[in-house]
Formats: structure tokens, sequence, C-alpha cells
């Protein structure tokens, strides 16, 4: 079983950039696919960006804007966010897809 660590949110006004990162153990990483899927306040949580090998896919409201990609030696995943808008404050969470156990998160908050 894959135990995940999100980490990187925060404050960050529209238009800035964050950069989170996902640590995992307990398991053979690269095996797996990896997702970031975020939940906003009073919403569903749903997929934003997933890789499965070299493959990416991104939901419509964050493709251009979001790069995801991993470093299996570290077994890590990342997210890097750029012009990012105020809709996208959510808690921010990495998983396998489809998806295992939740972690605690990472909050991001976009706002001036």
């Amino acid at each position: 079983q894959v135990q995940l660590v999100e980490s990187g949110g925060g404050l960050v006004q529209p238009g800035g950039s964050l950069k989170l990162s996902c640590t995992a153990s307990g398991s053979i990483f690269s095996i797996y696919g990896m997702g970031w899927y975020r939940q906003a306040p009073g919403k569903q949580r749903e997929l934003v960006a997933a890789i499965i090998y070299d493959s990416t896919n991104y939901a419509d409201s964050v493709k251009g804007r979001f790069t995801i990609s991993r470093d299996n030696a570290k077994n890590t995943v990342y997210l890097q966010m750029n012009s990012l808008k105020p809709e996208d404050t959510a808690v921010y969470y990495c998983n396998i897809v489809p998806p295992g156990s939740w972690g605690k998160g990472t909050l991001v908050t976009v706002s001036s």
C-alpha cells in the first residue's frame, strides 16, 4: 500500500505560481499511475492532472496552466501551477489512479 504526503500549498495572489510535491512510501511507486485531485469548499473532489507512465492528462479547467511530473527515483510527484486563479482555491491531494486512501492534502488559497 502507498502512503502519500502532500506539501507546498499556501497563499498566492492571482496570476502567481506554486509547486506542489507529493512523496510516496510503502510500495513500488513507479508502477502506479498518479494523480493530483482537488476539493474546493462545497464541491466534490475532482481529478485535475494525471500521469501514467509518460502520458499526462489534465482537466479542461487547468489545461495549459498546470503541469504534472514525477521523479520515480525520489518517489515524488509534482504539480507546477501557473497563472493561478481564485477558482483554483482548494485542498489538493495526490493519489494513485484510481484513488486509494486519502492523505491530508495541502491547502492552496488564491486571493489578493
